[in-house]
């Protein structure tokens, strides 16, 4: 039996990796996808869009037409976007979700975790495997180490990303933090711009870079007066992502409501 999913932003690099990915593991069906109404990708072919032979079957820019017949729904998109599909899921059959959108606001994190009593949702900053493998170690290094080592998480994405820190960056903090046994909004410094005056002891750092078509870089430094520890990932192939995604949905298909991790769904 195979899994049906519908895909969130079918034309955006994320969602024709997705479509690729599943087309080529005989354990997934892909039921449907969306466009933005005023993209030029609207009513395209699922298959052309992915480079791969036709699906015959559309994008469209209604969420619940596009999941009529999926069990997962896939969400790479944007906050405002995602939440609305999910909203618009309750007319569907669809069960459980995948979210990869980063960026979302207090406020929305709340309306994502009201979704969570009524569906099954995954949700990360990052499905790579080897990204949720670091975040764990993160953890346990910022533990061992202690508040005299310095933590700083640089990561650098393509052009055209929206939101920093990424929400992987994020991802790593919150591990660090956790790693700390203190909230990351309590550890979290401001970016450094002018005289910001010595560093404070025990915080966390962030650095951001944007160019080109860089997929994903994220290195975490642990920084003492003597030594550094550096603890790294690179993504050299969005497939990385798509495949992590397509995990989760399995993984999740048959879960009850509830909001999870990836590190749920790897059992880190």
């Amino acid at each position: 039996m195979t899994l049906s999913i519908a895909i969130a932003g079918a034309a955006g690099r994320m969602g024709r990796a997705l479509i690729r990915a599943a087309c080529a593991d005989s354990r997934f069906t892909v039921a449907g996808g969306t466009e933005r109404s005023e993209g030029q990708f609207l009513g395209a072919d699922l298959g052309a869009l992915a480079g791969i032979s036709p699906l015959f079957m559309m994008t469209t820019e209604v969420a619940d037409h596009a999941a009529e017949n999926a069990q997962v729904w896939i969400d790479f998109t944007t906050p405002a976007a995602t939440l609305d599909a999910l909203t618009a899921l309750k007319n569907t059959s669809t069960r459980a979700a995948i979210v990869g959108t980063t960026g979302f606001t207090a406020a929305e994190e709340a309306q994502l975790a009201e979704h969570a009593k009524r569906i099954a949702i995954v949700r990360s900053g990052n499905f790579s495997l080897g990204v949720n493998l670091l975040a764990a170690l993160v953890e346990q290094a910022a533990q061992k180490l202690g508040p005299g080592w310095d933590i700083e998480i640089t990561e650098a994405h393509h052009r055209r990303k929206v939101d920093a820190p990424s929400g992987t960056a994020l991802l790593l903090g919150e591990a660090a933090a956790k790693g700390r046994n203190t909230p990351l909004k309590d550890l979290r410094l401001a970016p450094y711009d002018g005289v910001t005056g010595e560093r404070p002891e025990g915080q966390i750092g962030f650095s951001v870079i944007r160019g080109g078509g860089i997929v994903g870089e994220h290195d975490v430094r642990f920084i003492a007066e003597r030594e550094i520890v550096t603890l790294s990932h690179h993504a050299m192939d969005r497939a990385v992502f798509a495949d992590g995604a397509l995990a989760a949905a399995l993984w999740v298909a048959d879960k009850p409501p509830g909001l999870y991790s990836m590190r749920d769904v790897l059992g880190l």
